[in-house]
């Protein structure tokens, strides 16, 4: 079932939409899908061209099929860009003429769209002796303070941001400053972090020993392992960063390892890989393929889904021998290895469907189940590509000894054993933030739903803005299907309500199945004590994850405001007529709003008058026995006061004050996202105007109230807007749909 939502129309015309002059200009997404389709399909013999073309717009028809953004835009355009989102770049050299060549490597890797990830493990710790030059070394935080600068001059120049990841092991001697480094607010902003956490480190850390930090082979200072990770965990708590990636578990789960090591991961944690690695992405809509439901029988239709899978890595496959490569080292790498990236989204709504809720563990089951099918048709399918179109230069049937290989049933490893693989990875969780709000607001990849219902403000071509409703798609479907029926709490679960064990355990299941590794967020509340949030990245250790990472509310991301212009001078005006006097008594109403930041709920009085005009409101009073509020609450009621009696039109207060963002962040009243307090006194403001009957086009039906505690949102860097979450290691705007990674 599908719901054309205008935030869905607004993103595909913004990021996707192929707008050449002239009569090829896209008019509906079903015209990219045949742009895609046809382009893709150039890969295969020209008697499969048109039998493969149709098969692939069947897939990504309706939204089933979703290949990354850079497919999406890029395919079939003649554009100068790479259909590849994620790059690892080569291993940095230590000196300075290395370096600078590595930056501008990654350079043009972003100017052709592409995210980075570098390991800056090899360059020396600072203050470390140069004899070349006789100085001391500055170490590898100042060279990412080069790499940063250049990707927000790079990310100037075009619409997408650049993204990468920063990685440092954690033997490194500067590994506690590249710790901390994010919290300095202003610091490596265009980077993701995450240390490389090695499996001798856990063992220390599990037997409460010493670490060493060397370079070189050179010990430069010994600490205790479990002082490292408390300043580790405290800086994830501060600041959402680092995160951890799990190096020796990478490498030794790694299909390839026989010819390479992997280095560091992709900027958003779910592709790790070696020097100039590169890898392709998509993801199999499972929300569009559950039968039936919220029905007793609600279920995937398996068949469907091995269908697809099999569709999905055929496209994947040929995407390969189509796309350009902003370096010639990535091309070699991509051809030799051939590696894919095969995910899911709206896992989160197919759950819902099927009435299980998310982060239990028969959930969890489910997920390995459904998972489980795209894992074996993946490699089935890649064996029959290999008879059909040759395998991967550099398989081995020595990777059938691999533990992915290992686990896989009989039948598909015998299929191997005759083949060989098309591919010598398979299977990653990326993010898809953008194009799970293209496929209808779907939840994203294996994330929970962040929100089921909140306003976006959209602007408009006179610089106006309105206020639009933006669903979920579980809801969506549930209100289609059950009307005004309340949704079941119980499975309506989203990121706020769900536990940190919630999270892990899904992370866990998910990446039991997978391949490489998943782009996910462990979102924590703001108030959740350090000593319930310290053992995450253990307990995740402990479960099997590959990398972790994890985002509690802090004043360091929700930092970032947006400084508006000054007004412009106003010309002169006539003179305003004079202030209405008041009557004696006034007929009015009182109204309370508990706002979550404060212990006392805020009253709002509006009374109104009668005249030649109609009622009107002639007066507020804003009251609350929290002091802190007093001053702004008594300017506030003198203001608007003067202007209701002023008369005339005064619609627009309540449009002015539910603009107003407050940058730490709004709240859930209703089921509703309100970005301040001045935005819910506004609402109040026009639910009053509108039920005394004086603008009625302000009506509004309010959003149907789901279990979830108020989030607490950072600004958008590109709106503005207090609508900025952390989800698939991403930061995502609800209100204009920016992905730092989409």
């Amino acid at each position: 079932m599908a719901f054309d939502t205008s935030l869905a129309g607004e993103i595909w015309s913004s990021k996707y939409r192929f707008s050449p002059s002239g009569a090829a200009a896209e008019t509906c997404v079903e015209d990219s899908w045949r742009r895609i389709a046809q382009a893709v399909a150039q890969a295969e013999t020209p008697a499969l061209r048109a039998p493969v073309e149709a098969q692939f717009y069947e897939a990504l028809r309706d939204h089933r099929f979703l290949p990354a953004g850079r497919i999406i835009a890029g395919a079939g355009t003649a554009r100068s860009v790479t259909l590849f989102n994620c790059f690892v770049m080569g291993e940095i050299p230590d000196d300075l003429g290395g370096i600078f060549e590595h930056v501008r490597e990654a350079a043009l890797t972003l100017q052709q769209g592409g995210g980075v990830g570098m390991d800056f493990s090899t360059i020396r710790p600072a203050g470390a002796y140069v004899s070349g030059v006789a100085a001391d070394a500055s170490g590898p935080l100042s060279f990412m303070d080069v790499w940063d600068a250049m990707c927000r001059t790079i990310m100037s120049a075009g619409q997408r941001r650049g993204a990468m990841m920063g990685c440092l092991r954690i033997e490194h001697p500067d590994i506690e400053a590249f710790i901390d480094a994010k919290r300095d607010g202003a610091r490596l902003r265009n980077f993701n972090l995450s240390v490389l956490v090695s499996d001798a480190f856990m063992a220390a850390l599990e037997a409460g020993g010493d670490w060493p930090l060397t370079f070189g082979g050179k010990v430069h200072r010994v600490l205790p392992a479990a002082e490292l990770w408390e300043r580790l965990m405290k800086a994830t708590y501060d600041c959402a960063e680092p995160g951890v990636i799990f190096i020796d578990r990478v490498n030794a789960a790694n299909n390839l390892a026989h010819c390479e090591t992997i280095l560091a991961s992709n900027p958003c944690g779910e592709q790790m890989l070696p020097a100039y690695g590169a890898c392709l992405l998509g993801s199999i809509n499972l929300s569009r393929l559950v039968t039936s439901p919220f029905e007793p029988g609600a279920a995937i239709d398996e068949e469907a889904l091995a269908q697809l899978t099999r569709t999905a890595v055929r496209f994947l496959d040929n995407v390969i021998d189509i796309s350009r490569f902003p370096l010639e080292a990535q091309e070699t790498e991509a051809r030799r290895k051939r590696r894919l990236g095969l995910g899911v989204t709206g896992l989160a709504n197919a759950l819902t469907f099927c009435g299980q809720r998310y982060g239990d563990a028969d959930a969890a089951d489910t997920t390995r189940r459904w998972l489980g099918v795209i894992k074996r048709e993946a490699y089935r399918t890649s064996a029959r590509l290999a008879a059909e179109k040759g395998a991967f230069p550099l398989w081995q049937d020595s990777m059938l000894e691999r533990p992915n290989l290992m686990s896989l049933d009989e039948e598909t490893r015998a299929l191997i054993r005759s083949h060989g693989l098309r591919n010598g990875c398979l299977t990653s969780i990326a993010p898809t933030g953008t194009t799970s709000i293209l496929a209808e607001n779907v939840s994203s990849g294996v994330e929970p739903v962040f929100a089921y219902a909140y306003s976006r403000k959209v602007r408009q071509a006179d610089g106006s803005t309105r206020e639009e409703a933006v669903e979920d798609y579980a809801l969506a479907t549930w209100r289609a299907l059950k009307g005004d029926a309340p949704p079941p709490k119980d499975i309506f679960v989203s990121a706020q309500t769900l536990t940190p064990a919630g999270h892990l355990r899904m992370q866990a299941a998910a990446q039991s199945m997978i391949d490489s590794s998943i782009s996910k967020t462990v979102n924590c509340p703001e108030d959740i004590p350090f000593e319930d949030f310290a053992n995450i990245y253990v307990d995740g250790y402990r479960l099997g994850c590959k990398g972790l990472t994890t985002y509690r509310p802090n004043a360091i991301t929700g930092s970032v405001l947006t400084v508006a212009p000054p007004p412009p001078v106003a010309a002169a005006r006539p003179a305003e007529p004079h202030l209405a006097s008041r009557p004696q008594a006034l007929e009015g109403m009182t109204y309370k709003i508990k706002w979550p930041e404060s212990d006392h709920a805020v009253y709002v009085t509006l009374n109104d008058t009668v005249d030649a005009e109609g009622r009107r409101p002639f007066e507020i009073f804003v009251n609350s026995r929290n002091m802190d509020h007093y001053a702004w609450t008594v300017g506030l009621t003198r203001m608007i006061s003067a202007v209701f009696r002023r008369g005339g039109d005064v619609s627009f207060v309540a449009d002015e004050l539910k603009a107003v963002f407050d940058p730490r962040g709004g709240a859930w009243l209703d089921g509703r996202y309100v970005p301040s307090l001045l935005a819910a006194i506004g609402g109040v403001v026009e639910r009053h105007m509108t039920g005394a009957g004086m603008d009625p086009a302000h009506a509004q039906d309010p959003a149907p109230a789901v279990a979830g505690a108020a989030p607490r949102l950072a600004c958008c860097p590109r709106c503005g807007a207090a609508a900025l979450v952390r989800k698939e290691g991403c930061d995502t705007c609800l209100d204009c749909g920016h992905s730092k990674c989409g």
